[in-house]
């Protein structure tokens, strides 16, 4: 089987779209940042790294330092699919990050993005 071919894509290269969409929306970078590294454990320092090396997702999930364990949480539709039900691992992951942005640029409060 071959992989989905977001496995194998930089995340450095759909970053831009993320920080892009919650602008528009009036939220900020570091927004962002702060959800990705409240999902993956990454420090500050570590996520910069992983743009800079143009990590492909399915190696920024392995090796991210510690997975929310809250994310378990996150509920509701991305492209169509509930993440909820999503059987692969990996995908499920990526798509638990595009919820929470998608939760940003429709004005929801941090604190409820987070989990908290």
């Amino acid at each position: 089987m071959t992989k989905h071919r977001i496995y194998t894509t930089s995340v450095a290269s759909v970053y831009p779209h993320y920080v892009t969409k919650a602008e528009k929306k009036g939220r900020t970078k570091t927004e962002v940042d702060e959800i990705i590294c409240w999902l993956t454990g990454y420090s500050q320092e570590e996520l910069e790294a992983q743009l800079e090396q143009k990590t492909d997702f399915e190696t920024f999930f392995a090796e991210a330092p510690q997975l929310n364990p809250s994310r378990a949480l996150i509920k509701g539709v991305v492209c169509g699919v509930r993440v909820e039900d999503i059987e692969e691992p990996l995908m499920q992951e990526i798509r638990y990050l595009d919820k929470l942005i998608d939760e940003l640029a429709k004005g929801k409060a941090m604190e409820k993005i987070l989990r908290k």
